[in-house]
């Protein structure tokens, strides 16, 4: 067996540890008063009390002098207008809800939380404000329920320890359940709670003596949340329960936490004594003139929790990215501005006058000149030369070089925050599938007993659920046939008209139209696919919040997809491509099929890109700066009046909740990961057609981290803090979006480009491109010719009786050869740079291994009768133990840690830990 070694011998081995990043260091990245992230005033009673007001002393938490009992907040509004009748359902409905509200409370109480209920009241309606709390017990118990990470406080009796990895025997006195996690700012952080106890025997932890910051207010939050989410009103097996559906139902108007005050900067400015940390995000991260820094993450993470902060991460990680892509794509546009006068085919299009006569591009419209459309050609040559192969290839593998470094990144991050084994380990039921599961099994990893639905069941309803799927993908399509009629008629109608203007411009208008047309459509059927996602998924039945969200996601995006993308994917590689030729054209429904607009698809569809994207953009952002403000202005008046006519001072008597209330609902990550994620499907699928799409996101994004910032800081309820490992789903949607990017710029360069053709005509024909443009025209053939008593041309390669030409078989093979040399090699040079990118960074790698290297050394030294815990953010490793303990429980941000029976002899434990 191995010798004990002292801690300073095992702390001068990690000595290689002992430097690090000064961002993982700060434990404080911005200075803030003492304790204001935690057990702030704010949100207490002490100073808003009304004369006559008492709470019981049961309820009473923390100091007597400071009684909490406003962690979260549940708000319903009651019409009290004279007169008024209501019909039967109405009453009924009023009077369900009120007992079903009654009941919930009382639950509450029942669970041990301190409900005071506080009325804003004028003489047509009431506010009702129900204030909630967890006391000193309660928090204790649910403490280990949620495996809650608990900072404990430094102490003197504490040993300085110089590396976070050096575990050392608890000192005298101290509770046998603890971990060290050292820090160059506090050496001791432990994760740790006994089973349950809620005995005099819980006094023994460390910072247990002050019960107002022992648990920082995001815990209680969770906790808070936790109880809410799981408290029955009815029958639990018929959805009865929890928070969530009360708000459904209408029962409740509103249930959030408080922030930890005003976002407000007070009149001394940023050195005023106590800024809280609502006050520091507002001052550093949530300014326009912060554009140009770094996010304090960390603070991000401890004020609204790991799951906004790693969204906030990788919109600053995909932001910074952005800017080389924004680069080279200018860099590749302004080399297509300097081609623009020089470039021979143009030169000899525009200067063609009268020399090619075309065929019409619809039954209706009328012989045109080549030349006529010039300028469509000047700007179509601004996207397609060269440059834009090299753009494609730089994208694809910047795609590939983003994904790999965004998971070393998450990876650190997961690390620092202690949350790398969550989904896998600490994650629990959801309170829905809790509620609604018909049975319950053994979970192998925690071994306690949890919900289980049966697997087969699960996936027949997901099998089911995605039937629904294809249907409403069907729509989609649906509407976008809709859309290719509707350009086909307004094409004919305008060019009908007596405006030469008008009708030379036809085609073009009924694109510009069909786009605008499109993307309302795209508004309508978004709001509808939303809500019906959410019905399949929650019947599906996912056992965790993770699963449910990755489930919910995987559907929305997937109609999303088709949504935004069937437009564009049509332009580039089916408009066209089946038109016929004179005298034998192709009809869907009797009409048509379109042809590409004068200029070709790739203008078109730079345009169209230019119309989805960066409209979307501006209205998304015009309805994030505007609406947020329009709906807080109306919520503040409407409240405002009625306190005003109940005789309140409006300004003085504001109470926190009723300022909390008067912002607006946190709506969650949803829409902003989507918002992004299709952002990045149009800077990478279709680059090759615009490559300043990247320029326009980069532009987007850095105004989204401010916006966004700005909404949770300032304009938004504050969120219940949730964990979380990663991005979850949306990272492989990114992955697939990055491999379907590398086909779709392929045969974007080999069918709707001008470069192949080009380059053939270049090393078969002429390299300085003279007669290029009658080498792309094919004539009419001869019946069409008499027909119409004159003859004209149309581009295909075909042969004057409407047959493909050899040119046309050979530039079909070159086009072939060249999408499959073009994915190969990018994917070949993309698994290349995924091998030599590791997905965790050494220095991470480096300290899980050390961890794990004193997790096995002190498993030999078990001569000490107490447990030791080695608290690791990868993984939680139980070190030893014997003597006369009964049980001791972990609870950290990884996992529990098992109980450990007396009866087990030393070399049994360790053979079950090397197990």
């Amino acid at each position: 067996m191995t010798s004990e070694a002292s801690p300073g011998s095992r702390c001068a081995r990690s000595g290689m540890l002992r430097r690090r990043t000064q961002e993982e260091d700060s434990a404080a990245l911005i200075d803030m008063a003492p304790g204001a992230g935690k057990g702030d005033s704010y949100g207490s009673t002490a100073n808003t009390l009304e004369p006559g007001g008492h709470q019981a002393a049961a309820c009473r938490v923390g100091s007597p002098a400071k009684p909490r009992i406003a962690d979260f907040v549940l708000v319903w509004e009651e019409d009290l207008k004279p007169g008024q009748q209501q019909d039967n359902t109405t009453r009924d409905k009023t009077d369900m809800h009120g007992d079903w509200r009654e009941t919930f409370l009382d639950n509450l109480r029942a669970a041990g939380l301190c409900v005071d209920q506080r009325d804003v009241q004028d003489a047509d309606s009431a506010v009702h404000y129900v204030l909630l709390s967890a006391p000193w017990a309660v928090l204790c118990y649910y403490a280990e329920e949620l495996r809650l990470k608990l900072p404990l406080q430094e102490s003197e009796e504490q040993p300085r320890i110089p590396s976070r990895n050096c575990p050392t025997r608890p000192p005298t006195g101290r509770p046998a359940c603890w971990s060290g996690w050292a820090s160059p700012t506090s050496c001791w952080r432990t994760c740790l709670t006994c089973p349950r106890s809620t005995t005099p025997a819980s006094s023994k932890f460390l910072g247990s003596d002050n019960q107002d910051t022992f648990f920082s207010n995001t815990q209680r939050h969770q906790i808070l949340f936790e109880i809410l989410a799981k408290t029955p009103y009815g029958h639990e097996k018929k959805g009865l329960f929890g928070i969530d559906q009360l708000l459904s139902e209408g029962v409740f108007s509103a249930a959030f936490p408080l922030h930890d005050g005003p976002f407000m900067t007070p009149p001394e400015g940023l050195q005023a004594p106590g800024l809280n940390q609502r006050q520091v995000l507002s001052q550093h991260w949530a300014r326009w003139r912060k554009w140009n820094k770094y996010q304090p993450l960390d603070h991000v993470r401890r004020y609204f929790g790991e799951k906004v902060a790693l969204y906030f991460a990788w919109l600053g990680f995909y932001t910074g990215w952005l800017l080389p892509a924004a680069a080279v794509g200018t860099l590749v546009f302004l080399v297509g501005c300097s081609m623009l006068f020089s470039d021979t085919p143009t030169q000899e299009l525009c200067s063609s006058a009268d020399s090619f006569e075309m065929c019409p591009l619809c039954p209706d419209c009328p012989f045109w000149l080549l030349s006529s459309i010039c300028a469509l050609v000047q700007a179509g040559r601004l996207f397609d030369h060269g440059g834009t192969v090299f753009f494609s290839l730089f994208m694809a593998l910047w795609a590939v070089l983003f994904l790999e470094y965004w998971k070393r990144k998450s990876a650190t991050l997961a690390y620092r925050w202690g949350c790398s084994d969550y989904e896998d380990v600490e994650e629990r039921p959801r309170p829905q599938f809790a509620a609604s599961a018909p049975t319950m099994a053994l979970n192998p990893i925690t071994g306690e007993d949890e919900p289980y639905f049966p697997e087969r069941s699960r996936l027949h309803r997901v099998l089911a659920g995605s039937v629904v799927v294809v249907m409403m993908v069907a729509v989609v399509v649906m509407f976008l046939v809709s859309i290719i009629l509707y350009r086909a008629i307004m094409a004919i109608l305008v060019s009908k008209s007596d405006n030469t203007v008008l009708a030379a411009w036809a085609s073009r208008i009924a694109s510009l139209t069909g786009s605008v047309v499109n993307l309302i459509f795209i508004l309508i059927l978004s709001k509808i696919y939303v809500a019906l996602a959410h019905v399949l998924t929650r019947w599906e039945m996912h056992r965790t919040q993770t699963k449910f969200e990755d489930a919910f996601t995987l559907k929305v995006f997937i109609f999303q997809f088709v949504n935004f993308y069937s437009s564009p994917i049509y332009i580039a590689f089916f408009k066209g491509r089946f038109v016929g030729y004179p005298g034998n054209y192709h009809t869907l429904f009797g009409i048509r099929n379109e042809e590409c607009a004068a200029g070709g698809c790739l203008i078109e569809l730079a345009q169209e890109l230019l119309v989805i994207m960066v409209g979307k953009q501006i209205i998304n952002n015009v309805q994030e700066i505007l609406v947020p403000k329009l709906k807080g202005w109306w919520q503040k008046v409407r409240l405002r009046s009625r306190k005003r006519q109940a005789g309140a001072a409006v300004a003085a008597g504001r109470a926190p909740w009723e300022a909390d209330y008067e912002l607006l609902p946190c709506e969650g990550l949803f829409d902003e990961y989507l918002e992004m994620v299709l952002q990045f499907g149009f800077v990478t699928i279709f680059v090759a057609a615009c490559p300043l799409a990247p320029l326009f996101a980069l532009l987007n994004n850095w105004v989204e981290i401010r916006l966004d910032a700005r909404k949770f800081v300032s304009e938004s309820r504050r969120p219940v803090a949730e964990r979380a490992q990663d991005i979850g789903i949306w990272f492989h949607i990114l992955a697939g979006l990055k491999h379907l990017a590398v086909i779709s710029n392929a045969f974007l360069l080999a069918f709707s480009s001008d470069f192949l053709p080009r380059a053939y005509y270049q090393w078969s024909r002429a390299r300085d491109l003279r007669g290029f443009v009658n080498f792309t025209l094919a004539r009419a053939p001869p019946a069409f010719a008499a027909a119409h008593n004159r003859t004209c041309r149309y581009q295909a390669f075909r042969d004057d009786d409407g047959q493909y030409s050899r040119t046309y078989w050979n530039l079909l093979a070159i086009r072939l050869a060249f999408v499959i040399v073009f994915e190969h090699v990018v994917f070949s040079i993309g698994r290349v740079l995924d091998l030599l990118v590791p997905d965790i960074p050494e220095s991470v790698e480096i300290k899980v291994k050390r961890e794990y290297y004193l997790a096995k050394q002190a498993l030999a030294e078990n001569e000490a009768p107490q447990c030791i815990v080695v608290y690791s953010p990868l993984w939680v490793l139980l070190v030893v133990a014997c003597g006369t303990l009964p049980q001791c429980g972990l609870m950290s941000s990884a996992m529990s840690a098992p109980r450990i029976r007396t009866n087990e002899t030393p070399g049994r434990m360790q053979r079950s830990a090397r197990t």
